[in-house]
């Protein structure tokens, strides 16, 4: 008997993404090798103008015929949607099983059912190979890392075979298009307590994809016209293949550009030589260089070692970018200043920096009261105020993150604020 699914996936596209993401690329490629499994993907892009809620709904009710189950993936900045979307499902008849996953789920605590009533199922962590168990035996059963409602809710992730897992590329569900989002690895070797890089009180244990897969999809990337590819793994250079992933490139003639996000105190002359290779763009999220800051967020920055990485990426003319973050615990206006003001001090190419998001599961998250961060009312929430800065003066902070796009605005922004 054929099992149908409408895969649900209510993303926040920037201009130049792919229509369809990596994350849901991967998921209907992993139910899409399951014979007897009939995959019926819906996208929308809730950041658009002329996002409709009710064209949505009518496009998910179509795709559920009798007997369909619905997989949505639940991220900080659909939750409003998804809220929105469960019950007018029910309300519009459907009875079919509901199923969740994504960071909102991951790393919630517990109970996390309880907050979204009209679903029946929730998978924790990477749900490629749980959700195609759950769709493959609907008269349920315990599945590692997933809870239905009523069973005692377990935190513990799925499991998932990584080194078995489809290429959404090489099946051709993630075409290749002049800009592409990619990956070699998932999960974090660090924690800080900012990021969902990781497991709720654990860390995310770091694994690599399958060495094959890697060098098929390059080889396709290469071929096939990719012209800038935004890896997401957390940290490029921890996977143990990178210099050779790059080296791959280099072999293949790529004259793209490679945006890998990075880490000063792990980055090592054997790295800078593969990356001297093809056009890279290194971006590191330093996020501050007061150490008080870095204990709160449990990121510890060895800015000696920074430094010198800076000289050899001037050295070496490789480009980069910094991130910092703005609204962190125990900063203040003059700190992020200073935070600032050593990053153009060091010449750094492209400074950039973001507010704090408070993302659900954290150690930010649940200590939030710890240090009186307050949240906004926007959409996505973001850290306005603090026990260690006004309002005011975080409306500051973000004046100067505005001009943060090179040094001279910077530089204005700081005399000004």
């Amino acid at each position: 008997m054929t099992r149908r699914i409408v895969l649900v996936s209510l993303d926040w596209l920037r201009p130049k993404d792919p229509r369809v993401t990596l994350g849901h690329a991967s998921l209907h490629a992993r139910l899409a090798a399951d014979p007897g499994v009939d995959v019926v993907p819906v996208s929308y892009a809730v950041n658009v103008a002329g996002f409709d809620r009710r064209a949505l709904l009518a496009d998910v009710l179509r795709a559920a015929s009798s007997g369909a189950d619905i997989a949505v993936g639940v991220y900080i900045w659909n939750e409003g949607v998804v809220q929105w979307l469960l019950p007018a499902l029910r309300q519009a008849g459907f009875v079919g099983r509901i199923i969740l996953g994504g960071p909102q789920i991951t790393y919630a605590p517990a109970g996390v059912l309880a907050v979204y009533p009209d679903a029946d199922v929730i998978i924790r962590g990477y749900a490629e190979d749980a959700v195609a168990t759950i769709v493959q035996h609907p008269e349920g059963g315990a599945i590692k890392g997933v809870t239905g409602r009523g069973a005692p809710d377990s935190i513990d992730p799925a499991a998932t075979d990584l080194l078995s897992l489809p290429s959404p590329i090489l099946t051709g569900i993630a075409p290749i298009q002049p800009f592409m989002r990619w990956e070699t690895q998932r999960g974090c070797i660090y924690s800080c307590s900012f990021c969902q890089h990781r497991e709720t009180g654990a860390r995310l244990r770091q694994r690599v994809l399958a060495d094959g897969r890697i060098a098929a999809e390059v080889d396709v990337l290469v071929s096939g016209g990719a012209r800038e590819i935004a890896v997401l793994d957390p940290i490029f250079h921890t996977n143990p293949a990178a210099v050779d992933i790059l080296g791959r490139f280099a072999a293949r003639g790529y004259s793209g550009r490679l945006s890998l996000q990075s880490r000063f105190e792990s980055i090592d002359d054997a790295f800078l030589d593969a990356c001297s290779e093809v056009q890279v763009r290194l971006e590191f999220g330093l996020q501050t260089v007061h150490r008080t800051e870095m204990t709160a967020v449990n990121r510890m920055n060895n800015l000696g070692a920074a430094d010198a990485v800076i000289a050899k990426l001037h050295a070496r003319g490789i480009a980069f970018e910094v991130s910092l973050i703005y609204g962190l615990p125990t900063q203040t206006l003059a700190s992020f200043k200073e935070s600032v003001r050593w990053c153009l001090d060091r010449g750094v190419p492209v400074l950039r920096a973001f507010p704090l998001m408070l993302l659900r599961g954290t150690g930010l998250d649940r200590d939030r009261h710890r240090w009186g961060l307050v949240e906004s009312a926007d959409a996505i929430p973001v850290v306005v105020e603090s026990d260690s800065f006004s309002r005011v003066e975080w409306e500051q902070m973000g004046m100067i993150a505005d001009g943060l796009d090179g040094q001279i605005p910077a530089a204005l922004a700081l005399g000004a604020a």
